[in-house]
């Protein structure tokens, strides 16, 4: 039964965040994250964060939902971190104060933002907290600040300053947000909120923020010092059709009551629950149109084949984007993906005739090169011809050229647009 249930339940990527334990690195993902993902029906797939693992994302097809959470900070080169403003102390200061986030990984980056995007391209579901977040906004044009403390509550009166971190009560913190009216937030929270108020304490846990939000997001919640503290997109938002681009700021799996698994508020599992609904929807729309196939293992024979195919086509490119420089000897090659393309009978007529048409394209481009070489040859004689040439000859050869050049435009737009070329 197990095994059934883990071919037919939704897969949602985490990325883990590594640490130091015995001189060793660790990857974890916090249990919170693991638990509501599984107690509402989708599967975790915890994606680690080794080197090299951004360019092997395929291979955790398929993808149903992406949940990216914690971490250390994102590289600034990833976005507009060089108007900040910040001098060498203060960066050097803030890498003193935050030690533990400041340590860029470039690596974790790269997995996260591969998937952000993928994400965005695809319209997978996708929930990030707090640097997950970040990522998001990154991904989608938006910047961050480096270090709120430095530029955002300095320039806070005294009443609208926020801590936004606190090493010593990570899971007890709590600070104050507004939740924006007519927001998913509003809704999973409303009711909880107080007559006339719009306010929720929160748990959150980080030093940098939103700066600016990408165009295609709306805020869901601020902070007293401006922070956007959750934002989404409005237009890829309806879990059940599959849809969920999220980030939070805040940690609601973390408001919990002390020494209890009770949350603060009825609402803050609410982001986990609708996104595993639309991971849900999303699995089923996948599989009504495409059917995930089990890969293919090929013999020493067959995977022989297959790399002289690959060999062909490969080839084939090379000489369309180059033009020259292949060898034309090479004909025979080219041979075995044409032949390929057009023996492929199990597909539609038009499939067919469409394969058929690409092996044609494939065999003729020995002649392809044949014509480029020729052209150049062309090319060489009369350049050879021209040389010999007095200057008067060549400044009577301009303006006869260009006269015929303009000619040849003229009658080659009367012939494609169907006018009568005599008149």
């Amino acid at each position: 039964m197990a095994s059934d249930l883990s071919v037919i339940l939704p897969r949602v990527l985490i990325v883990s965040r590594r640490s130091v334990r015995k001189n060793k690195f660790v990857d974890f993902v916090g249990e919170y994250h693991l638990d509501l993902i599984v107690g509402y029906g989708a599967v975790p797939v915890i994606v680690p964060r080794v080197t090299g693992v951004h360019m092997l994302l395929d291979s955790f097809e398929p993808i149903h939902g992406v949940l990216l959470c914690e971490g250390e900070d994102i590289d600034p080169s990833l976005y507009e971190a060089e108007t900040s403003g910040l001098s060498k102390e203060e960066l050097e200061e803030i890498r003193g104060l935050h030690a533990s986030d400041t340590a860029i990984d470039k690596e974790k980056d790269s997995i996260e933002l591969a998937l952000a995007k993928l994400c965005l391209e695809r319209n997978i579901p996708y929930l990030g907290i707090c640097r997950g977040s970040q990522i998001l906004n990154v991904a989608c044009g938006g910047s961050l600040y480096q270090d709120i403390e430095k530029e955002v509550s300095k320039k806070c009166l005294e009443n609208q300053r926020v801590n936004h971190i606190d090493y010593d009560n990570y899971d007890g913190h709590r600070h104050v947000v507004k939740v924006v009216e007519n927001t998913p937030l509003h809704c999973w929270f409303k009711d909880s909120l107080e007559e006339g108020e719009m306010e929720i304490w929160v748990n959150s846990y980080h030093h940098q923020g939103v700066k600016r939000l990408a165009q295609r997001f709306v805020p869901m919640a601020f902070a007293p010092d401006g922070l956007i503290e959750g934002f989404y997109d409005p237009d890829a938002y309806n879990p059940e059709e599959g849809k969920f681009i999220m980030g939070l700021q805040f940690h609601p799996e973390r408001m919990r009551q002390q020494d209890s698994d009770e949350f603060d508020y009825a609402g803050c599992p609410f982001a986990y629950k609708e996104f595993v609904k639309a991971v849900i929807a999303y699995q089923k729309k996948l599989n009504s149109s495409t059917s995930v196939q089990k890969p293919l293992k090929l013999n020493q024979e067959m995977e022989k084949k297959r790399k002289i195919i690959l060999r062909s086509f490969s080839l084939a490119k090379n000489i369309y984007n180059n033009g020259s420089g292949i060898n034309p000897f090479k004909e025979s090659e080219l041979e075995a993906g044409a032949k390929f393309l057009e023996s492929n009978t199990a597909l539609s007529v038009q499939q067919e005739n469409r394969l058929k048409q690409m092996g044609a394209t494939v065999r003729n481009a020995g002649s392809y090169l044949q014509r480029v070489k020729l052209n150049e040859e062309r090319e060489r004689l009369a350049r050879n011809v021209m040389g010999k040439m007095a200057v008067e000859q060549l400044y009577d050869l301009i303006p006869f050229y260009h006269m015929m050049g303009q000619i040849c435009s003229e009658i080659l737009e009367r012939k494609l647009n169907g006018n009568d070329v005599d008149s």
